[in-house]
């Protein structure tokens, strides 16, 4: 039998495929813990045994636009700590004076800036040190972040200079997102908000699925 199942708001929808024969059902979701409709509807699958399993959920988009994922630590350049605020110039209105900006993840007190440089084509200005990459880690461990986002500059370059960061971060029990493996492109400002995202719905979601 092969099944997919997709959660949403009221219900949650199953498809089955058995033998040729295709069923569909629903069943009420749970909005506290949506994995619990996902087994409730298995459950009325009895002993069929299943060959493929698809499924599709909202947990990730729902945590970013509650906000309710991980404390971000924001870890990138010193100097360049506030590149996600102030972002780019484009907006859907240029002479709007009121246009209402959405604050990034991590508030100011979360910004950590590493002393290392690399230029734009790869060129190491400032060699990052494990003795600096320990300094910023320890900082962020002392803070109320439950989850750190490494955004060097030109790090899809260089990604030896995050990764270093990155062990440090974890050694002190700090799960961190890495640019240079979410996105190794160019623009920090884009790649550095999707690290932050990244490393604001992966404890999420990770727990959704290890349920």
């Amino acid at each position: 039998m092969h099944v997919a199942t997709d959660v949403g708001g009221t219900f949650t929808d199953f498809v089955t495929l058995d033998g040729g024969v295709m069923r569909t059902f629903k069943v009420p979701s749970t909005t506290q813990s949506p994995d619990q409709a996902v087994a409730d509807g298995l459950r009325t699958l009895g002993e069929a045994r299943i060959e493929t399993f698809a499924h599709g959920t909202t947990v990730a988009t729902n945590t970013v636009l509650q906000r309710s994922g991980a404390k971000v630590a924001f870890v990138t350049t010193a100097g360049f700590e506030d590149l996600l605020e102030i972002g780019r110039q484009t907006r859907p209105s240029v002479y709007d004076l009121r246009t209402a900006r959405v604050p990034p993840l991590s508030p100011r007190e979360l910004r950590f800036g590493v002393r290392e440089r690399v230029l734009h084509d790869g060129t190491v200005e400032e060699p990052l040190t494990r003795d600096e990459a320990k300094r910023v880690a320890d900082l962020v461990a002392a803070s109320d972040a439950e989850a750190a986002a490494v955004c060097l500059l030109y790090s899809y370059l260089r990604p030896d200079h995050e990764t270093i960061v990155g062990e440090a971060l974890e050694a002190r029990g700090i799960e961190a997102s890495l640019s240079s493996r979410i996105r190794p492109v160019f623009r920090e400002v884009e790649r550095g908000s999707t690290t932050s995202l990244d490393a604001h719905v992966r404890p999420v979601v990770r727990k959704y699925l290890e349920r």
